[in-house]
């Protein structure tokens, strides 16, 4: 089984296998249970008041002396650890305290009876350096070492450390005096000394003053003068530089006007410059907009115009190309047509013209009549025999009776050359001698 320390502890192994015991300081160790065991020791620094009460010195005068040490178990060495096992193992901190307050305790009275009470006063250091030693030396046998040794008290009862305090009191106080009175001695004549000196410097300070006065009112009207002279000149440059800024001032204010007058004009060149802008921006980009509008609009209806123009020329060019097509072929077949009536009229002659009179009489004795349905007034010109009404039927039965003979002067190739009257519609020219009937019919 495994067993641990701190720094401030010693642990001492001792049984089987452990001959001699094994000393472990702030460490670790294995101890076989049963077999082994194992004892610890401690490390830590012990304070330790050590008073010695009305112990005699030399003289045989009694005091009381109390000192502080620190004293602890020296774990580093070996043999002094082994030293402090023998006797300390198994004992309490306070145990082992108390051992090394008693063993103190005695160096301190031995100490004490060697010396007298004005080497003990007066010299502590002395005196803690011999209780160190001495006691050190003894306590490292007991594995014990002395760390530090401090005299903190030392009194008496018998009032001999204040009577010998009285005596150096009194000597003291004494120089205190004599020399309280060669210091009132010397203060007195420094204070002379410093009093003459004094009036002395003060007699020099008052020539010094006067001298000092007479030569500040001489500057002071030499200054007066020359200070009436700068501010004469000063006045003078004053108002002459007065007449400079004046003439500074109007010079500036000419070209301030000469700027506001720039800064106008330029103020009017933006104004209608920003104008022209504003008017082109409204009036002229407009029109011109409208302008291109309507020349665009122009151009468009005029390329409308042409191709509609150019779709109608080639729409009359197909239509006529047709309709002259049309046209021929209707002529040839009329021609053909008239090729094969000519024939038939050749082959049956005067009756196939008689038939065709007889077929086309009443069409124009329809057309011959049709102008008098609507007839309003009837003008008879010139003629011998009847006149009046009653001769409108026999000219009508007249022409009837003649269109007979003009169709076989036609069949025959004899020509019949009818001439429209110049004064209206449905007047014809009969014969030389006839009547002339100028017929004027007003559709109703």
């Amino acid at each position: 089984m495994f067993f641990t320390c701190g720094p401030n502890e010693a642990m001492v192994v001792s049984g089987f296998c452990r001959s001699p015991p094994v000393m472990v300081a702030g460490g670790r160790v294995l101890v076989i249970p049963c077999l082994q065991k194992i004892q610890r020791i401690s490390l830590n620094t012990l304070t330790l008041p050590v008073r010695s009460e009305k112990v005699y010195t030399r003289h045989g005068v009694p005091i009381s002396v109390t000192g502080i040490a620190q004293v602890k178990i020296q774990g580093q060495n070996k043999e002094m650890l082994a030293a402090a096992c023998q006797m300390f193992l198994g004992k309490s901190e306070s145990e082992i305290g108390q051992i090394a307050l008693e063993t103190l305790e005695g160096h301190q009275r031995a100490i004490m009876a060697h010396m007298t009470v004005e080497e003990i006063y007066k010299d502590r250091q002395k005196f803690s350096d011999q209780v160190f030693r001495v006691a050190s030396s003894d306590l490292v046998n007991m594995g014990i070492s002395v760390v530090s040794y401090t005299l903190k008290d030392v009194h008496d009862e018998q009032d001999y450390l204040r009577s010998l305090g009285k005596g150096r009191t009194a000597q003291v106080q004494r120089d205190a005096r004599v020399g309280e009175a060669e210091a009132k001695r010397d203060a007195g004549i420094r204070e002379a000394r410093a009093r003459q000196e004094q009036v002395s410097a003060q007699l020099l300070s008052e020539e010094a003053t006067a001298r000092a006065q007479r030569d500040f009112q001489v500057a002071q009207a030499e200054c007066d003068g020359a200070v009436s002279a700068r501010r004469a000149t000063a006045e003078l440059a004053f108002q002459l530089q007065a007449a400079r800024s004046q003439q500074a001032i109007a010079a500036q204010r000419g070209e301030v006007a000469l700027v506001e007058r720039a800064q106008r004009v330029q103020l009017q060149e933006q104004e209608v410059g920003r104008r022209r802008q504003e008017l082109e921006a409204t009036v002229r980009k407009p029109a011109e907009a409208e302008r291109y509008r309507l020349e665009r609009l122009a151009e468009a209806q005029r390329t409308q115009v042409l191709l509609q123009a150019e779709a109608e020329a080639e729409t009359l060019k197909v239509t006529g190309a047709a309709r002259a097509a049309a046209v021929a072929s209707r002529a040839r077949a009329e021609a053909a047509a008239a090729a094969a009536k000519a024939e038939a009229f050749g082959q049956f002659q005067d009756a196939a013209v008689v038939d065709l009179v007889l077929q086309r009489l009443p069409q124009v004795a329809e057309a011959v009549a049709q102008p008098l349905l609507g007839t309003r007034r009837v003008t008879l010109v010139g003629g011998s025999g009847a006149v009046g009404v009653a001769k409108i039927p026999s000219e009508i039965l007249d022409l009837v009776t003649r269109l007979p003979g003009a169709v076989g002067a036609l069949a025959r190739g004899s020509q019949v050359t009818p001439t429209e009257p110049e004064g209206g519609t449905g007047a014809t020219e009969t014969s030389q001698n006839s009547p002339k009937v100028s017929l004027s019919a007003t559709p109703q």
